[in-house]
């Protein structure tokens, strides 16, 4: 599969991870100020979905990739609405599963992509942006998982905030390493996940700006 759509009308490219980001940056730019004219929890869903359908995409170069993010991707669509449906304990916890497998996958194709590139184009950069989101929404739904097999493992627990979104923002806030406290982790699994995201972020980060800084030097001097 092409790895830009062409439409001749327009006369534009669009790399295929900038809708990707797109509906990442909407997750948490957009969707909080909808909260008062739509349902938290069916907006929540509405725009992972989005997540979900544009991730496919995002990997849709080669058609080996593209298969195995429609196996992913689809079943955990499929669970994200399910639940409105089937009220069962087990269902959330099979869809928090299948959306930190789904996130884990787009991660590694989109960082095999990265350091498989030898020129920095806007396609590469919006990638990076898109892995360093998913790292923090993968790590949102393990949280997730692990509160809904061993309850009481975040301080969360005892305020009632068992949402997803809640886990979100307690994993970019430990993701950015900012650490306001007022989530915290409980449990041993909780706190060795919470230490292994920090320390993923901040060597993601550092890793990749060296990898560009490097790609963009590499080429600057081939040109000249």
């Amino acid at each position: 599969m092409p790895d830009k759509i062409h439409i001749p009308l327009l006369r534009i490219h669009i790399g295929r991870f900038l809708f990707l980001l797109l509906t990442l940056v909407s997750l948490f730019a957009i969707r909080p100020f909808l909260e008062g004219y739509v349902g938290i929890n069916f907006l929540m869903d509405l725009f992972v979905s989005a997540v979900l359908i544009s991730g496919v995409y995002a990997v849709s170069e080669k058609r080996s990739t593209f298969i195995t993010g429609l196996i992913i991707g689809l079943p955990a669509l499929m669970t994200q609405w399910a639940t409105y449906f089937f009220k069962t304990p087990v269902l959330p916890i099979v869809r928090e599963l299948l959306g930190a497998i789904f996130c884990a996958y787009l991660v590694f194709v989109i960082v095999r992509f990265i350091f498989h590139e030898d020129k920095v184009t806007v396609d590469l950069i919006n990638g990076a942006v898109c892995v360093y989101f998913l790292i923090g929404l993968m790590f949102a739904y393990i949280f997730a998982v692990i509160e809904g097999v061993h309850a009481g493992s975040f301080t969360m627990s005892a305020l009632g905030l068992t949402h997803i979104q809640h886990f979100t923002y307690f994993s970019y806030v430990t993701l950015t390493t900012l650490g306001y406290g007022d989530i915290a982790p409980l449990s041993n699994e909780a706190r060795s996940l919470a230490v292994l995201e920090s320390m993923t972020g901040q060597l993601y980060l550092a890793v990749t700006i060296a990898r560009l800084v490097g790609l963009h030097i590499a080429h600057s001097k081939h040109d000249s």
